[in-house]
């Protein structure tokens, strides 16, 4: 498989955050992130219209300094890639709008890039490029990418749970979702009902340092052989819990229990889809992908059935622009290309699916 060789402008615009990434094949020379989270943090959650004007605020700014810290200018460019789909309208529209405008004005190729399909990619990029350094980054000795495929990917956000099975890059299988909430929103549901704050996911991860997981005893969902997911009744039980225990009620003990609900039955059934499909690697990605506690369950439980384990560097975990850069590398140096009528959407499938057999 290969990826456009030149200097490609990735912008994603899909939620809450506006990014803008620069990268040469599979090294990132920049990704830059400006985060919406201090204006959302008032309601409690993402407000569409408020989220759309931050990005129309944002956008050139944010592209500026990724060709900046890139050390390129806009003559350099030679492809631009864009998140048309899934997200909010207002938000998406922003992103394609900018990128359409580069696009005619440079007389470069445009490819819209599904949001999903940008976090399947994450684990594809080069560890040392400088756009891409951290520590938290985990790698298998398998070389990459022909040498990941087929794998199995765990694809958990705030708007996401799912598996899919990765035959190859544009070439996906849908093994399990979730009957209901998202892991994402599960977590921010908790921590809201706790007391703690949004995002969720990192104020959870926060307070349960320390606490007690078996203290108070939550629902894990579905129960079976199965590869599909549930959280519904995981929030209505810790709602119950909240009011049970009112003020009596440990945060500490309470966050560490609903973490290990959703992190261990996010460990469980990845691993039980990786070995029912003899996958020879796992990639954990999306934005409870930074879940350190998941992070370090689900490795562990790769090294111990002789797995290869991968997840992105922590900044690739959330939304970003960097891996939407990679899925139009590759589809780029495919041939593809996406014309200025490109639409945005805000529900699309994820390309390259065939049926469940």
């Amino acid at each position: 498989m290969s990826f456009f060789s030149e200097p490609l402008l990735a912008v994603e615009t899909s939620c809450d955050e506006t990014s803008a990434a620069v990268l040469v094949g599979r090294s990132v020379l920049s990704n830059v992130v400006a985060s919406q989270i201090d204006l959302h943090r008032k309601w409690g959650g993402v407000v569409p219209e408020a989220a759309a004007r931050a990005h129309v605020e944002a956008i050139l700014p944010v592209i500026e300094e990724a060709l900046g810290l890139a050390s390129l200018g806009l003559a350099d460019i030679r492809g631009i890639a864009v998140t048309n789909r899934p997200g909010l309208v207002g938000a998406l529209s922003v992103g394609v709008t900018a990128a359409k405008a580069l696009s005619f004005s440079l007389g470069v190729p445009l490819i819209g890039v599904h949001h999903l399909e940008g976090h399947l990619c994450s684990v594809l990029v080069l560890s040392d490029g400088p756009g891409a350094r951290d520590d938290a980054v985990a790698r298998s000795s398998v070389p990459l990418p022909e040498g990941l495929f087929p794998h199995t990917a765990l694809v958990v956000s705030g708007g996401h749970t799912e598996l899919v099975q990765v035959r190859g890059l544009g070439d996906y299988e849908i093994v399990g979702i979730t009957r209901d909430d998202a892991a994402g929103e599960a977590f921010d549901k908790g921590a809201r009902l706790l007391g703690l704050g949004y995002p969720g996911g990192f104020a959870i991860q926060e307070a349960a340092k320390g606490g007690d997981p078996k203290r108070y005893a939550l629902p894990r969902g579905l129960s079976g052989d199965t590869m599909d997911f549930s959280f519904s009744g995981l929030k209505t039980a810790v709602l119950r819990l909240v009011e049970k225990e009112g003020a009596a009620i440990s945060v500490k003990d309470a966050a560490a229990s609903l973490q290990e609900a959703i992190v261990s039955v996010l460990v469980d059934r990845s691993m039980r889809a990786a070995e029912a499909l003899g996958s020879r690697a796992l990639s954990l990605v999306g934005g409870v992908a930074a879940n350190l506690e998941l992070r370090g369950r689900l490795g562990a439980a790769c090294e111990r059935s002789g797995i290869a384990f991968l997840a992105p560097p922590l900044s690739l975990c959330t939304d970003n622009a960097a891996m939407i850069g990679l899925a139009g590398s590759f589809r780029l140096a495919l041939g593809e290309r996406d014309g200025f009528d490109l639409d945005v959407f805000p529900n699309a499938d994820l390309p390259g699916v065939t049926p469940s057999s």
